[in-house]
């Protein structure tokens, strides 16, 4: 790639910082939309589970799948394909006549937005290859996501009140057709020089692995747990986990390594994912659908009680990135789970009528907790790995994260349905979740410190070892039955 001046650069990083802008904001600005969809289609609980759901579910199956074709395939190509998806299906979102055709409309909206955000972040690392101008880009990538946090509940809550919540989607249009334009005329063409196999078989099982925990979880209490939909729901989870790991470790270029997580810091940073994010997802969806319909409040009311969270994520973040950088993992994780289990422990004391200041201690102790979790969560999972495994092992990380937010989404109903639903008291029906939220907050601060003992360090040194020699174990070849030593 021929060096590039300092305004294209500079233009570039704007343009992959539009991707992550409208990503970002969508997960804040549905929610906030939520109580209206419901009103307009005469939704029920399942189905605002599957507005959110199923754009977190699609993007964790393809995140690393969608960067995998733009290694091979070519990143601006993708990249762009992934813009006029991710727009076209916001378009469709916003004319949807049915809350089925909404929720097709977000499957559609998330393939494209798995386009997006592992892409853009490729495209920086290609575009700035000084290591000090990285780091400014990567931080700059970094505070647009908190300046999306801030301004995404507040837009999207002025919108729904003045326009109505088709609207939110509207936004995300001319921010895309701005972005293929400005990719079109100034991002380079980059391919990886060693392309990785696609692994279908192994992506397929990861899927319906997901798809089937968070099918039966969302739609158990709706048909009864007993019922055939749920039961064949989590069976063919169980299942779809057993052939995944299973030929996963047959394979010789497998859809995830399983050889990562016998790191303990590896997989105490996916675990911890899990749970930060499970408690994160629950809590967006909850509180939209209290403040609004609990409260009475209206959608811009609600959008500005969510700034808290992003006031103290975007402060903390770049410090927890800094703790980690001198101290280690330790200090942050147990300060995000000392931090989110004193805001948890004001969700399960939150009333009816709880007054503003003490939501407004809550949210920002929440916020504060959630902010810290993310720098620890991605040192760990790439900490010892090969220069050539890091991006992998990431991906990984990142995808535990849109995992985390479907399962909190979807146990929203299997714990606080009644909650959900509006039948009766929203708090008291609530409360067995948010003690949910509490055993997860603090399991982060357990996981935390298990992860950071000499012998948790001494299994990812080992990794490190190990990931770098080949494979020595039974491989196939896509489209084969049969096994050969490697």
């Amino acid at each position: 790639m021929n060096e590039l001046s300092p305004q294209r650069k500079r233009i570039i990083l704007a343009t992959c910082c539009m991707s992550l802008l409208i990503v970002s904001m969508d997960a804040t600005i549905v929610n906030v939309a939520l109580p209206s969809i419901r009103r307009s289609f005469h939704a029920d609980a399942a189905d605002l589970q599957w507005v959110i759901d199923i754009y977190t579910l699609v993007l964790a199956t393809l995140l690393m799948l969608s960067g995998a074709l733009a290694d091979r395939l070519g990143r601006r190509r993708v990249f762009q394909v992934g813009l006029t998806i991710f727009a076209l299906g916001s378009l469709l979102c916003s004319i949807a006549p049915t809350v089925g055709v909404l929720i097709g409309a977000r499957l559609v909206q998330a393939i494209g937005g798995s386009m997006l955000n592992p892409v853009a972040m490729s495209i920086i690392t290609q575009v700035f290859t000084d290591v000090k101008e990285r780091a400014r880009a990567v931080g700059m990538w970094g505070a647009v996501v908190g300046i999306s946090m801030a301004i995404g509940p507040i837009v999207g809550g002025w919108l729904v009140d003045t326009v109505g919540w088709r609207s939110v989607f509207w936004i995300n249009l001319p921010i895309c057709a701005a972005a293929i334009i400005l990719t079109a005329i100034f991002v380079p063409e980059s391919k990886s020089t060693t392309l990785r196999t696609l692994d279908p078989v192994g992506q397929l099982a990861f899927a319906l692995f997901m798809a089937g925990a968070v099918f039966g979880l969302i739609e158990g209490p709706r048909n009864g747990w007993g019922t055939p939909m749920p039961v064949a729901a989590f069976t063919i989870a169980v299942v779809a986990m057993a052939v995944f790991i299973w030929y996963e470790h047959r394979v010789s270029d497998p859809f995830i390594d399983l050889r990562f997580f016998r790191s303990v810091p590896f997989s105490s940073a996916t675990a911890i994912a899990v749970c930060a994010f499970s408690s994160y997802g629950a809590f967006l969806f909850m509180m939209s659908i209290y403040m609004q319909n609990q409260r009475g409040w209206s959608a811009i009311d609600a959008g500005l009680m969510y700034l808290p969270i992003a006031v103290a994520a975007l402060v903390l973040s770049p410090l927890s990135g800094r703790l980690v950088g001198r101290y280690g993992t330790r200090p942050s994780l147990l300060c995000s789970s000392v931090l989110m289990t004193v805001g948890a422990v004001g969700l399960v004391l939150m009333k009816d009528d709880s007054p503003i200041w003490q939501l407004l201690i809550t949210f920002f102790a929440f916020g504060a907790g959630f902010g810290m979790v993310n720098a620890p969560i991605t040192t760990s999972a790439v900490g010892g790995m090969p220069r050539d495994r890091a991006g992998a092992a990431s991906a990984v990380a990142s995808t535990s994260r849109q995992l985390g937010v479907s399962i909190g989404v979807a146990l929203c109903g299997a714990v606080a349905g009644r909650a959900v639903a509006g039948h009766g008291d929203f708090t008291d029906y609530a409360r067995p979740l948010w003690w949910v939220t509490v055993a997860l907050a603090v399991l982060i601060g357990l996981i935390g410190m298990a992860s950071t003992t000499g012998w948790a360090q001494h299994t990812r040194e080992s990794i490190g070892h190990l990931l770098a020699e080949p494979a020595g174990r039974p491989l196939v070849t896509a489209g084969s039955g049969g096994g050969r030593d490697a």
